[in-house]
């Protein structure tokens, strides 16, 4: 006598499960009353009419007491990867993961801010975008008690504690604690850079040098010193600049003696002693020993002049140019103060070079002849000499000029602008160093004197010239 049997199931968990599906096909509906084929509230496959009053699993024929226990052993089978996707061939136990990941291939991102409106793929991934908003930082490092908005992040920064530094670049062996370092560092390698200023075409490999960047055409400064007011766009620049008002410097050259608020600078500073100058211009071939005084050397070469003075709207192709115009022009300030002579300086590096004279130091020495030079500048003008450069150029007539106040002085011929005027007789000159020469007629003065006859001149020229005589060379008239 055939065994009345009868089955309770969920359509949906048979079409789902390989298993099930087999179960199901031993008992096809051939007909019979098929009444017995019920939805249950447990949703499982099950056999309800057996003679010892046990209750079977149909999908792992095993017996059971109660059907509770039968939702068990369900829930054990259920972590089976049964849901598929055919792109990758990626299982997940759950159908709504699969969906979820499928929208990856699809390119589509459904979770939304609502803050900000940036769009995620998934809802973990907007979770922790939120935290930024709500400033909820949940995971804490009970070494130095600082949190972190996101599990990743924390476990990068205990590797700090460790020791660690995980991500090595394939390139040049390099290695990094954090996976962000260590790709925006591949750009060097690669050349990429992704982020355009879209005011003047300048491209950056990091997205925070275009924002720090941008704020010289807005002329934004949003960090600002409690103690003096003084604005700046960059936070670094704040944080060296607070080391003024507390007298902190603890970085200090071995060589010189001189002392740095942050070892950026001290860097920078060492590289003047070993003769470095490690960042080279494309275009003309002229090196220099910081990054960020390239950067403004080559807008030289594209025209450009990003600094602008927000009291005359002047515009400046270099920073410190900026600051000084400012300070000299609008201010008048002079805060660099020497003690020795008590002569005051508009900005740092002219108060530092003017303190080697009282010490007696020449600290830039060139390379070539080994001529040394108690201020950088006057390094940087001899070294023209042996390089040829002439990096001024007049756009009247094309003439070039190692030195930028000879250019000044020279276009003053095109525009006939005398500015120097003898106070003796109201004649006037283009050039400074042509009234010099001239008020010599009034003093009667002559400092350049021949050691051969003792005979004196009121210019070096004349002096020259005159010496010839002596070597036996000819003087042209």
């Amino acid at each position: 006598m055939e065994e009345n049997v009868t089955y309770t199931y969920r359509k949906e968990n048979i079409e789902d499960c390989d298993v099930l599906k087999k179960e199901a096909g031993k008992h096809p509906h051939n007909g019979r009353n098929n009444s017995g084929l019920l939805y249950s509230g447990d949703s499982r496959l099950q056999n309800t009419n057996r003679e010892d009053g046990m209750n079977e699993c149909i999908a792992t024929r095993k017996s059971f007491p109660e059907k509770s226990d039968i939702n068990i052993q369900w829930s054990i089978n259920k972590k089976k990867k049964i849901y598929k996707c055919q792109e990758f061939r990626e299982s997940f136990e759950q159908k709504d993961n699969l969906t979820l990941h499928q929208m990856i291939h699809r390119g589509k991102k459904p979770y939304k801010c609502l803050k900000c409106g940036k769009i995620f793929r998934n809802n973990g991934n907007l979770t922790s975008h939120q935290r930024f908003h709500t400033g909820e930082k949940l995971y804490k490092c009970l070494e130095c008690g600082k949190c972190f908005d996101h599990s990743r992040r924390f476990n990068d920064h205990q590797s700090i504690h460790r020791g660690e530094k995980q991500y090595k670049c394939l390139e040049c062996e390099k290695t990094f604690r954090w996976k962000d370092s260590l790709t925006i560092h591949q750009r060097i390698h690669t050349g990429k850079k992704l982020y355009k200023c879209f005011e003047c075409g300048k491209s950056f490999s990091r997205s925070d040098c275009l924002t720090v960047h941008q704020r010289i055409h807005t002329g934004e400064k949003p960090y600002k010193c409690m103690e003096c007011g003084k604005s700046f766009s960059r936070s670094g620049s704040l944080t060296i600049h607070q080391k003024i008002h507390t007298g902190e410097k603890q970085y200090k050259c071995l060589k010189c003696g001189e002392v740095f608020s942050n070892n950026g600078n001290l860097t920078s500073h060492q590289r003047i002693h070993r003769g470095e100058k490690p960042y080279e211009c494309l275009e003309c071939g002229k090196c220099f020993d910081h990054s960020r005084r390239l950067s403004d050397h080559q807008s030289i070469h594209r025209g450009e002049k990003p600094y602008k003075c927000l009291e005359c709207k002047k515009s400046f192709a270099w920073k410190v140019s900026l600051n000084v115009h400012h300070q000299r022009i609008h201010t008048g300030k002079k805060p660099y103060k020497c003690l020795e002579c008590g002569k005051c300086f508009s900005y740092r590096g002219r108060f530092i070079d003017h303190q080697s004279i009282h010490r007696g130091d020449k600290p830039y020495k060139c390379l070539v002849c080994e001529k040394s030079f108690g201020w950088k500048d006057n390094l940087t003008v001899h070294q023209r000499i042996h390089t040829k450069e002439k990096p001024y150029k007049c756009h009247e007539c094309e003439k070039s000029f190692q030195r930028k106040d000879k250019l000044t002085s020279h276009q003053r011929i095109h525009t006939n602008t005398k500015l120097y005027k003898c106070l003796e007789c109201r004649k006037s000159f283009v050039r400074k160093d042509n009234l010099t020469v001239h008020q010599r007629i009034h003093t009667e003065e002559k400092p350049y004197k021949c050691l051969e006859c003792r005979k004196s001149f009121r210019e070096s020229g004349s002096l020259i010239s005159h010496q010839r005589i002596h070597r036996g060379e000819k003087v042209s008239k």
